[in-house]
């Protein structure tokens, strides 16, 4: 069977409900429901459904939407469900697909029998996994970008795009001036805010205590941190001036998926797994704890699903990779970096536990495959080192400072994972309590700068 790209791991708001796409099918002609990132329901007829092709029904989508032709390159369709997303290619057939849902399942899921047996996928026209970031950014028609900010904004406020507090008062400030216009001084601002703040934050930035409810029972007047925070960010929101083809509607669109793009993790497709726990207690108990493995153009990133931060996030330069399948042994995503071990550079190896580490070791393959394909490789280094002046340190790297804030939810917590680190010894590979360095895997982008390299061992290196 051929597989579908795309993802699959906890879905966002819109696609909680069972729900099916086909909604009647006749000789010839069927209802089909495709969900928008918003949950409106855009409701087609077409001609021999099950012939189909995931083109086919994108035009009809585009025409019935009236977008223009840059939605093809900037929106895709996917299948849906609570157990599992596929992005669709645009020559697989939807309703086959549909048909072998039950298979696609029990192949990428690890569902309990009646689960599966329930599950129903809905069609749903979202953002290309494979669209980069920089041609969202010269996209001017307004509803390509509603559509965009629309699903930009389910996954921050379902925490699938963990952000900092001040990063998510900044969205929830932008998303205020798309929904209440303008902040007008003097008005009560704060009580409009109060009544819709789960739209506006994540859930558990708008949690109170009890004591604060009996407050703003009682005075009306008192707000939590997170709601005084985004009054704030919504009195310092400013329209900005229009370009010629613009809307004051979409500058702050535009503004919101800007402010997205400095999240390592947006426009990735995601997928559930597991990762083991680091060793706890006397009896050095561990376990396991669910995570979310999110794959874009630009990287993978481990998201811990509970504590809604990011364990690990490495650009394809910095790792290599490779997956074991359920037919040799328990599915596994390998996910191998650079890293050290009590001030030793070692190589660092992490098991991802995940029915879907065949997507997601296909995905990963096909986005550097695009990346080379997009971009020419970098130019060789005429010298042995950077083009430097003597004497003279490199420029920094451009950063995002907040996004590099101390404690960030973006940055990486190496120290959270529990890790196998190797050595390479000369002949033989030598595991460092629990150290690693010599790849076991072919896979990788070992060309450009910033590219994963072998990590000899020194004498002072312990086999375990």
């Amino acid at each position: 069977m051929d597989e579908a790209e795309g993802s699959a791991g906890q879905p966002g708001p819109a696609e909680r409900s069972q729900r099916s796409s086909v909604s009647s099918v006749g000789a010839r002609a069927a209802d089909v429901l495709v969900y928008l990132a918003d949950d409106t329901v855009v409701p087609l007829a077409v001609e021999n459904l099950p012939a189909l092709s995931a083109h086919e029904l994108h035009r009809v989508v585009r025409e019935v939407l009236q977008l223009p032709d840059t939605a093809l390159e900037v929106f895709a369709l996917w299948l849906v469900s609570p157990l599992l997303e596929v992005q669709l290619k645009p020559r697989h057939q939807p309703y086959k697909l549909g048909r072998q849902w039950t298979e696609l399942l029990l192949r990428f899921t690890d569902a309990p029998h009646e689960d599966v047996a329930m599950d129903e996928p809905s069609l749903q026209f979202r953002r290309n996994v494979f669209l980069p970031k920089r041609r969202e950014l010269q996209i001017r028609e307004e509803e390509v970008l509603r559509l965009l900010y629309e699903e930009a904004k389910a996954n921050v406020l379902t925490a699938r795009y963990p952000c900092d507090p001040e990063d998510c008062e900044a969205l929830g400030a932008l998303v205020c001036r798309l929904q209440l216009g303008p902040y007008q001084p003097g008005q009560p601002a704060s009580g409009s805010l109060r009544e819709k703040l789960d739209s506006f934050l994540p859930a558990h930035l708008c949690r109170r205590s009890p004591r604060l409810f009996a407050a703003l029972r009682g005075r009306g007047t008192k707000a939590g941190a997170g709601e005084q925070g985004l009054l704030k960010a919504y009195q310092e929101v400013k329209d900005m001036v229009c370009g010629e083809h613009e809307t004051p509607l979409s500058t702050h669109y535009r503004a919101y998926l800007l402010k997205c793009h400095e999240l390592p993790f947006y426009g990735c497709a995601f997928f559930h797994g597991e990762v083991d726990k680091l060793p706890q207690g006397f009896l050095h108990r561990g376990g396991r704890k669910p995570v979310m493995v999110a794959i874009s153009l630009e990287g993978v990133h481990v998201i811990d699903c509970r504590e809604k931060h990011v364990l690990l996030g490495l650009r394809f330069q910095e790792l290599s990779w490779d997956h074991t399948s359920p037919e040799e042994e328990e599915a596994v995503l390998w996910l191998e970096f650079d890293g050290e071990s009590e001030g030793t550079p070692v190589n660092k190896l992490l098991k991802v536990y995940s029915k879907q580490a065949e997507l997601m070791s296909s995905l990963i393959e096909y986005c550097i495959e695009l990346n080379q394909a997009m971009e020419p490789p970098a130019p060789p280094d005429c010298g042995s080192g950077p083009a430097t002046a003597p004497g003279s340190s490199p420029p920094p790297p451009q950063q995002r400072p907040k996004l590099r804030r101390q404690g960030s939810v973006v940055c990486s917590r190496i120290q959270h994972l529990a890790t196998i680190d190797y050595v390479d010894d000369g002949k033989e590979i030598k595991r460092v309590k629990p150290k690693r360095t010599t790849s076991f895997f072919s896979r990788q982008l070992s060309s450009g700068p910033g590219s994963y390299s072998v990590v000899q061992t020194t004498d002072s290196l312990e086999q375990g």
